[in-house]
């Protein structure tokens, strides 16, 4: 997927002297989440109101940018400007105090800061499939241990230091940094045959494996085969650039293979403020192959392995940018079958009646083609931007979710895909052959 791949980049020129959250339960708490396309998504309450927020390590303060037809009263409202990626340098927004914010039952902020998008496009809730009201940053981790399990999908807050001491001893500890309020640590890069240390961003906020920024890496070169690519939205704008694979990121013990990597261009980061000596993030598709552990207090984030960690590194071969455009009642065919007692010879015995059917109608997602890459398997099957799609395989789309739909599209090379779209009114068959564009290359 091509998105949110620098979405949460932001510098605020803002600091906060807000306590920040406090856990009323005296050892922990737990909170669920739900994990789409790598990415952490938690339910926080604001005065009263249920929402659903991205937990993001790479951005400082709390963003909101959605209410989806929800009203909520917000606190000491004041008109702000904010910058983050794009071309452009400002956007308009508000900033509120004072508010009252609960994750979970006994995790609760009473004065807490929102920053308020103004911007209606910035909103990702289509690319996800479910909808997204903001971003929850710093002010989430700064107080406490908070331990993110990718394979339970739920996140633990410790408040007691007896039990994060016996949760962390099977875990590895790194030393990280706070700047800027974000976490950052060293990471062995290695492009082809060369380790370089690198200080890299720990970003949950960002999809994708690997980030690194060319114009900051002394004699970089881009690895071959590498392709022009959308990378995302930023505050300001789109984001583009190149992807490519390197040969290895090494976390201590830990290293990966060929981790895709994405590596925009210098007009999207230009009128980023980025720490001394950073080259890069490490994304959730690295983070998702751990327990992790962040210790903001003392600096220290702790790694265990989980059942993701010799997952491939797969990559969108298709081309397609699919976006979630709305809902539509659908009436689906359902059997309801009825038994009654029939008597036969004196004895009593269950026997089903002549099956009977009814029409259900069921409110479906639909999605359609964002946006198809030049030269890709998509764009050379015929399939263009706009295209409502139908089915894939056969499948109906509204049996779909998004996360479902993509997977698709990261299957083996040579694997055809099947499509049915809608385009103006035509219905239209398309097949598609899957086709990594960025296979690693030893350099010669």
């Amino acid at each position: 997927m091509k998105f949110l791949r620098l979405f949460f980049f932001v510098i605020f020129a803002f600091s906060s002297a807000q306590k920040g959250f406090e856990i009323s339960n005296p050892k922990k708490t737990v909170i669920p989440f739900k994990l789409i396309n790598n990415l952490v998504f938690i339910p926080v309450n604001i005065n009263g109101v249920d929402l659903t927020f991205l937990l993001d390590s790479g951005v400082n303060e709390t963003i909101l940018f959605s209410l989806d037809n929800k009203e909520v009263n917000f606190n000491e409202i004041e008109k702000i400007k904010f910058s983050g990626l794009g071309e452009s340098v400002h956007i308009e927004g508000l900033k509120s105090e004072n508010n009252i914010v609960n994750i979970g039952k006994d995790y609760k902020d009473f004065e807490h800061t929102i920053f308020i998008i103004l911007d209606e496009s910035i909103n990702f809730s289509s690319h996800v499939g479910i909808p997204v009201n903001g971003i929850m940053g710093y002010q989430f981790f700064k107080n406490h241990r908070i331990e993110i399990n990718f394979t339970s999908k739920k996140i633990t807050v410790f408040n007691e230091d007896k039990k994060f001491n016996q949760r962390q001893k099977t875990f590895t500890e790194f030393p990280i940094t706070i700047e800027g309020n974000k976490p950052y640590m060293i990471a062995e890069v290695e492009m082809n045959n060369e380790k370089v240390s690198s200080k890299m961003l720990l970003d949950l906020g960002n999809s994708d494996a690997v980030w690194l920024f060319p114009k900051l890496i002394d004699n970089f070169e881009y690895n071959r085969p590498n392709i022009d690519d959308y990378l995302g939205r930023g505050f300001n704008g789109d984001i583009f650039g190149k992807r490519s694979r390197i040969h290895c990121l090494y976390l201590g013990k830990f290293s990966f293979e060929q981790p895709l990597t994405a590596m925009p261009d210098e007009y999207s980061i230009q009128n980023l403020k980025l720490v001394p000596n950073r080259k890069g993030s490490i994304g959730s598709d690295i983070l998702r192959r751990f327990t992790v552990i962040f210790d903001y207090p003392d600096q220290r984030i702790f790694l265990k392995k989980n059942r993701n960690y010799q997952d491939p590194f797969s990559f969108n071969s298709s081309g397609l940018d699919i976006q979630q455009v709305g809902m539509l009642w659908e009436k689906d065919l359902v059997r309801i079958e009825t038994k009654k007692n029939m008597a036969y010879s004196g004895e009593s015995e269950n026997r089903k009646l002549p099956e009977n059917f009814q029409y259900n109608f069921v409110l479906k997602p639909r999605f359609s083609v964002a946006g198809c890459r030049k030269d890709s398997p998509c764009f050379v099957a015929g399939i263009r931007k706009n295209d409502e799609l139908l089915t894939i395989n056969k499948r109906p789309i509204g049996d779909l979710t998004m996360e479902k739909i993509n997977n698709y599209f990261k299957e083996e090379d040579g694997k055809k895909i099947n499509i049915k779209v809608q385009r103006d009114g035509q219905i239209l068959n398309f097949t598609l052959t899957l086709q990594d564009p960025i296979p690693y290359q030893n350099a010669n």
